[in-house]
């Protein structure tokens, strides 16, 4: 489905986390271009991609439910010590985490887990290199070994973190306080965002 500028449900702002080196940029090209690229130089402060995507929702009864256009918008941090204020800042609008390591640094798992201690938030953990499972270390995360040369569970991580971050703001949506026969569709929107908000960060 073509979007153009707009023409969407949701504005999605996700986060890759992680040390200078484990592969964030490569596996956002990958994700929004479905192509390779082992020449990027290291990301300086903070970049962005985008992708427009159809979200659908599923019923309890395990039915289709509604379909919604999400833009999303993948943010590149920077891994080095010296950015590390920068990124932070950018910490207050994120809505999901994805939180990057490298299965042959072990500073860079203890690094992930640094960032889990200290921000919590709907996130999915990724290794950069598949030896070795460690799925166990993260039994209520979900947790991919990727790939961005191969394509390798790329697309699945980020629609796994998508829709733990649209669950979220649906829960937001139809919160009892809320009052759901008198708000309009745009106010909801509005208001799940707010509260997303709130509740990632």
């Amino acid at each position: 489905i073509t979007m153009t500028d707009g023409d969407y449900d949701y504005l999605i702002k996700l986060l890759a986390l992680g040390d200078s080196g484990v592969g964030k940029t490569t596996f956002l090209y990958r994700y929004t271009d479905n192509k390779f690229n082992p020449k990027f130089i290291t990301t300086v402060g903070i970049d962005f991609r985008e992708k427009r995507v159809v979200y659908t929702t599923n019923s309890p009864n395990g039915t289709t439910g509604k379909t919604f256009k999400v833009h999303l918008q993948l943010w590149d941090t920077a891994g080095q010590e010296r950015f590390r204020s920068l990124t932070t800042a950018f910490f207050r609008d994120a809505m999901g985490f994805l939180l990057m390591f490298d299965l042959t640094s072990q500073q860079s798992f203890l690094n992930v887990r640094n960032w889990m201690k200290n921000h919590k938030c709907e996130c999915v953990i990724q290794a950069s290199s598949s030896d070795v499972c460690l799925c166990l270390l993260f039994p209520r995360i979900p947790y991919f070994e990727t790939s961005a040369a191969t394509g390798a569970e790329v697309e699945k991580s980020v629609v796994t973190l998508l829709d733990l971050v649209m669950k979220r703001m649906e829960q937001c949506v139809d919160k009892p306080a809320a009052d759901a026969h008198n708000t309009d569709s745009s106010s909801k929107l509005d208001a799940a965002a707010a509260d997303e908000k709130k509740c990632a960060c």
